[in-house]
């Protein structure tokens, strides 16, 4: 009995785009472990734009009222942030403004660290150099997945995530050893980051290499002998 060969589904144009912005939102949200086991199995969650903006305004209030005095107090602005981006997560981020999502959280989180930094006395440049790493390992998510070379999610489960670096920085403040808690912080995500990023390009480009000379090669193949004198030597053979 002769079958029908099985012709390939092609993706909907429309459903693969949608499909990849909220990838990239995702990606860009750096969600961690505890977003993936919790956020995920809350039903519909709430509104990303909304909870985000609000842990926003609050951490600021907060700051304003002077509520930010060194002891168990500077775990609040972690948790508070925690309580409200956490249920975000199960949403597709598909609304119009919901590109605002990332650098909300994103923009939360640094003001949670140096606000909290500030309040327990901790070295300054402690802090920052930990808002230059997460800022580089956002800035290299971003530029891969423009170019649809997506991190591996092992990445964002070992960097921790916005929610457990908060907590940790939080709890470190709430006991007095904040200072160790950014140092060790920092020495691991750099680390991390900075060697996973290096190797992932290097292999990539070992891939594009091997890839061109691959084609190379299938062209040399297909080639006249005609063309093949005239590529060897950069003469054309007399007519």
């Amino acid at each position: 009995m002769i079958t029908q060969p099985q012709a390939t589904p092609v993706p909907d144009p429309y459903e693969e785009r949608l499909r990849v912005q909220t990838a990239r939102l995702l990606a860009y949200r750096d969600d961690g472990p505890l977003v993936t086991l919790v956020g995920r199995r809350m039903g519909r969650g709430l509104p990303p734009v909304p909870a985000a903006l609000a842990a926003l305004l609050a951490v600021i209030a907060m700051a304003v009222a002077g509520m930010l005095e060194d002891g168990p107090v500077l775990i609040v602005p972690s948790l508070v942030m925690v309580a409200l981006v956490l249920p975000t997560a199960p949403r597709d981020h598909l609304g119009k403004l919901d590109w605002l999502v990332p650098p909300l959280i994103r923009g939360t989180e640094f003001l949670i660290i140096v606000l909290v930094t500030l309040a327990a006395g901790a070295p300054k440049w402690l802090a920052f150099v930990l808002i230059y790493v997460i800022g580089y390992h956002t800035y290299d998510t971003v530029y891969r997945t423009r170019q649809s070379i997506w991190p591996p999610e092992w990445v964002f489960r070992a960097g921790l995530g916005w929610e457990l670096r908060l907590l940790l920085i939080g709890a470190g403040a709430a006991l007095g050893v904040l200072t160790w808690v950014l140092g060790a912080l920092t020495l691991y995500l750099g680390v991390m980051f900075a060697v996973e990023s290096v190797t992932s390009w290097v292999r990539l480009d070992k891939q594009s290499a091997t890839a061109r000379a691959s084609a190379e090669a299938e062209a040399d193949l297909e080639a006249s002998p005609e063309e093949a004198l005239e590529q060897a030597t950069g003469e054309a053979e007399p007519a």
